[in-house]
C-alpha cells in the first residue's frame, strides 16, 4: 500500500511540473508554412491547390500526375 501512495505523489510531481512549464514556442519554419500562399487551377479538372504542390508542364499547372497525362495529346 506505500508503494502504492508513493508511486501516485511521483505521478503528481511530474503532472504538476509538466502543467507548469510554459508552452513551446513555434519554430521560424512553422511560421513560414503558415502564410499566405499562390493558389493555381488545374488544367485537367479546375480544382485550386497552392502553386508548390502542382504539377507544372509547359505552361499549364495540374492538380495531380494522371491529370498532366490526361491533358497530353494523343498520337
Amino acid at each position: 500500500m506505500k508503494y502504492l501512495i508513493l508511486l501516485a505523489i511521483v505521478f503528481g510531481v511530474i503532472w504538476w511540473i509538466k502543467l507548469s512549464r510554459p508552452a513551446k514556442p513555434p519554430t521560424s519554419s512553422d511560421k513560414a508554412d503558415n502564410g499566405p500562399q499562390p493558389m493555381v487551377r488545374c488544367a485537367h479538372c479546375g480544382l485550386h491547390l497552392p502553386q508548390k504542390e502542382a504539377i507544372t508542364a509547359g505552361d499549364l499547372q495540374f492538380c495531380s500526375e494522371a491529370h498532366r497525362q490526361l491533358a497530353e495529346p494523343h498520337a
